[in-house]
């Protein structure tokens, strides 16, 4: 693991709202907006930016901790900007603060969390799951 960062460093990411980013279950569609859990998705990708440029061939990054404090609706087409910002480095885990917003607009924000691991460990780990 690389490191390449310091807390205070950023990332963006940027997400256009789509039908299938709408809230949805076995029961049928809810509301035309951005869903909590597609939200969730994108905060973890663009924290996961870091992570991407940190790691080596023999690891890989997973998710340990998502905090979402969701205060606004999307709707379908808007076009949502992500920012991540490192809050701390430690060891091979890399915590973040993000905020999402849509034409400035705070939409939702949080923490999340990831582990680098080499992926033998990972392998390891999830075998002995199965059994």
């Amino acid at each position: 693991m690389q490191q390449r960062f310091q807390p205070g460093d950023a990332k963006e990411f940027r997400r256009m709202v789509r039908p299938e980013d709408c809230a949805a279950f076995d029961s049928g569609n809810v509301h035309p907006v951005y869903a909590t859990f597609a939200l969730a998705r994108d905060a973890e990708w663009c924290c996961r930016l870091f992570v991407l440029d940190m790691k080596d061939d023999t690891e890989e990054g997973i998710g340990v901790q998502l905090t979402i404090d969701h205060m606004s609706p999307a709707l379908i087409g808007s076009e949502v900007l992500f920012t991540a910002t490192v809050s701390h480095l430690r060891q091979h885990e890399i915590s973040c603060t993000y905020t999402a917003t849509v034409n400035g607009r705070l939409i939702a924000s949080g923490t999340q969390v990831q582990k680098i691991l080499k992926k033998e460990k990972l392998e390891r780990l999830f075998v002995g799951l199965s059994g």
